[in-house]
């Protein structure tokens, strides 16, 4: 009874509506506008996604930054706008998207700045995001535990603290001329499927999980939970002919993994082939869908995957793409029958307030006993063992503050164009979550797009919790399951306020 009642509170107090107002839905005429820069460095960089350091030694295929601007506007002026960022990156932190809001300040005044919504694709061949040397990390700056430490012997790498400083005027500037491009054109939406994702985490018959597991393994039982096949495209029309478009994929961009070069993943063989279907010159947006237990690698039918793709003479990443290009396809031609320029669009910012996943009194002394062993000596520390070092200084630093601030304050994004609707969070974010606010949408189709305006790491189910493992850990993660369906309650009710009569 007491979790519930507390759940309760939880549901009732989680957002913050005190933002300014946003203005009323409406139709109005659709301009939109493109950018797109490169977000290579000119130097090797430590490389996010994995618990040992890696330094780049060249760039495979090209990482890059994409925006979209969206305005719609009537005879009483703008109604409402949004310029939406995709990263080829691991993540992106909330200090970035503050960052880049004040380098936007003051040379766009017609650009609310609250609207500019910054996602990564979770590539884990992308430049780090953390300094090691940072020393003003918040207890709930998740990606603050995870830095990597680059050899001094090593002065041609680029520091994270340089790279980011990049990275902000590169997105800064391409927020800036995809606005400025901003001309009118149409709109559609379609459904597409692609089978790409995979549920990560092996459960075995005597209750645990492990990410990866054997599946081979007698003691194997079934993968952990669902995977969404759901290909979520937008198109933008000028002329007839498609000049972009935004297309979520419930699966983040990780089949290339632990190599030592960049890349943005089977996303550059997405574009590229998007490209030779429709246009050279042709914008793609890649968001990533909700699926913080997936992954593209096969657990279960490896050798008949190895099999096909020996067969068609291709890499998996490519393969993928071929899959995502297909779904693409088939959603273009239904979409294109159904282009207009007048379009509902609403776009509505909103700051939850979801619980945190509390560390509890035998966690902190356990993760005190971690970090005083460590502590003055973290250069004699493998890898791995700094990062989980780090970890357990984050966790010290969560047990002191959820005395006094028990809540991750989210910054969510919800948009509506016509009968779509597209609702983010900060979050890698288990599958199970995103099908249940799709579930209970009011919108005809739903998009629910993870790692948004900051990236707090995973939100798990209460089953992944009981099964334990990698992201179904406290480690993992700022907000555990409580606050997963106090996502869930208030992601429903603010996409239901937007599909609500007018009065």
């Amino acid at each position: 009874m007491r979790s519930t009642v507390l759940s309760l509170f939880f549901v009732l107090t989680v957002s913050n509506r005190g933002l300014a107002a946003d203005s009323p839905g409406r139709a109005g005429r659709l301009s939109f506008g493109w950018a797109t820069e490169s977000i290579v460095p000119d130097k090797p960089v430590a490389l996010a996604g994995q618990y040992h350091t890696r330094i780049s030694n060249e760039a495979h295929d090209p990482i890059t930054v994409t925006a979209l601007a969206i305005e719609t506007r009537d005879q009483q002026g703008s109604i409402n706008q949004a310029v939406w960022v995709s990263c080829d990156l691991v993540g992106i932190r909330r200090k970035t998207v503050e960052n880049v809001r004040k380098l936007i300040a003051g040379s766009l005044p017609d650009l609310d700045q609250m609207k500019i919504v910054i996602s990564a694709t979770h590539t884990h061949t992308a430049p780090a995001i953390t300094d090691a040397d940072e020393t003003d990390l918040h207890p709930y700056d998740f990606a603050g535990s995870w830095a990597y430490r680059i050899p001094a012997a090593q002065q041609n790498v680029m520091r994270p603290r340089e790279y980011l400083a990049f990275l902000e005027r590169q997105i800064a500037a391409v927020v800036a001329r995809a606005w400025k491009s901003r001309q009118p054109g149409e709109f559609s939406s379609a459904l597409g499927h692609a089978s790409v994702a995979r549920n990560r985490r092996a459960v075995y018959f005597d209750g645990t999980t492990r990410m990866y597991g054997d599946t081979k393994d007698p003691n194997f039982s079934h993968l952990e939970g669902a995977s969404d096949d759901s290909v979520d495209a937008l198109f933008f029309w000028r002329d007839g002919q498609i000049t972009g478009m935004a297309i979520t994929l419930y699966c983040p961009s990780q089949a290339v993994e632990g190599e030592l070069y960049l890349s943005a993943d089977f996303w550059y063989d997405t574009r590229k082939l998007l490209r030779e279907r429709y246009s050279p010159g042709l914008f793609v947006l890649p968001l990533t869908g909700a699926s913080g237990d997936q992954s593209p690698h096969v657990q279960v039918g490896k050798s008949s995957t190895a099999s096909m793709l020996k067969r068609r003479n291709v890499k998996y990443r490519q393969e993928i793409a071929r899959r995502i290009v297909q779904a693409v396809d088939d959603a273009a031609g239904v979409a294109r029958e159904s282009r207009r320029s007048e379009i509902w669009f609403d776009h509505r910012v909103e700051h939850f307030q979801l619980p945190v996943w509390r560390v509890s009194e035998q966690r902190f002394a356990e993760s005190s006993a971690i970090f005083n062993a460590g502590k003055g000596k973290t250069e004699l520390l493998p890898s791995p063992d700094y990062i989980n070092w780090r970890v357990n200084r984050t966790m010290i630093g969560r047990y002191e503050l959820q005395k006094t601030d028990p809540f991750y304050h989210a910054e969510i994004h919800a948009l509506r164009l016509d009968d779509l609707a597209l609702a983010t969070n900060p979050f890698e974010l288990y599958t199970d979550y995103g099908l249940r606010i799709k579930a209970r949408s009011p919108a005809t189709q739903t998009s629910v797009v993870q790692l948004t305006a900051d990236c707090p790491a995973y939100l798990p189910t209460e089953r992944a919790v009981q099964g334990g493992g990698y992201s179904g850990r406290i480690d993992d993660g700022v907000v555990g399951p409580e606050g997963g369906r106090a996502l869930v309650e208030e992601t429903s009710r603010l996409l239901k306020a937007m599909w609500a009569p007018a009065n």
